[in-house]
């Protein structure tokens, strides 16, 4: 039992180690964007030798795409209300539900998603063709279908999926400013339940067969 535990404590503070390194890179590469962060600067914060931060990861680049791909599986675990859903209604209610909750509880994730996608994403443009091109696909596939069906009225879903990635988007990359203007220190649970229940209504009453 004495070896067996020896052996697990290291992989367990290897693990601590790196969740610390990933939050605090991403942390930083919010703020300041792929170029404005060096892997020095991250492991002076942590009080690492830079040796120490390349030993879990060899380039800037790689814990720059695990701090993305790390955002991007959180994201994409939440993203199939739409393709699995049986009701177009409770479908955009449920997608607009966990869009908004990634947004209020991701905003530094999100920040680095959107810096990436505002820059071209030269270093994640593999992956968005590979992950979300699909899932888009299918969402747009399934809006079709239920427009066929008659329950719902047909628009251009691709641009529906724009429409709702954008407004709920709004709300990580625009949060400081929109808490500036309601004369708060940040968004609060209240504003994120109004907003969600504002673009699901907005979004549903266009769909609606009347």
């Amino acid at each position: 039992m004495t070896v067996t535990a020896a052996a697990r404590t290291p992989r367990a503070a290897t693990l601590r180690k790196q969740e610390a390194i990933l939050a605090e890179a991403e942390r930083q590469f919010a703020r300041y964007g792929f170029e404005g962060v060096s892997l020095d600067s991250i492991a002076a914060v942590l009080d690492l030798s830079r040796q120490n931060l390349l030993y879990h990861w060899p380039s800037k680049e790689e814990l720059y795409r695990a701090v993305l791909d790390s955002v991007m599986g959180e994201w994409m675990a939440n993203m199939n209300a739409i393709t699995e859903a049986d009701e177009p209604e409770a479908a955009i209610h449920t997608y607009v539900s966990a869009k908004l909750r990634f947004s209020r509880e991701r905003p530094s994730g999100n920040a680095v998603f959107t810096r990436e996608i505002m820059a071209g994403a030269p270093r994640y443009q593999d992956v968005l063709k590979a992950q979300v091109m699909p899932l888009l696909h299918a969402d747009v596939a399934r809006f079709e279908g239920w427009a066929a069906e008659g329950r719902i009225r047909r628009v251009d879903f691709t641009h529906l999926m724009f429409l709702i990635w954008s407004s709920t988007q709004a709300y990580a990359d625009l949060g400081p400013q929109f808490a500036l203007y309601m004369g708060k220190p940040a968004l609060e649970e209240e504003d994120f339940d109004r907003a969600r229940e504002l673009i699901t209504g907005l979004i549903w009453r266009s769909l609606k067969v009347v």
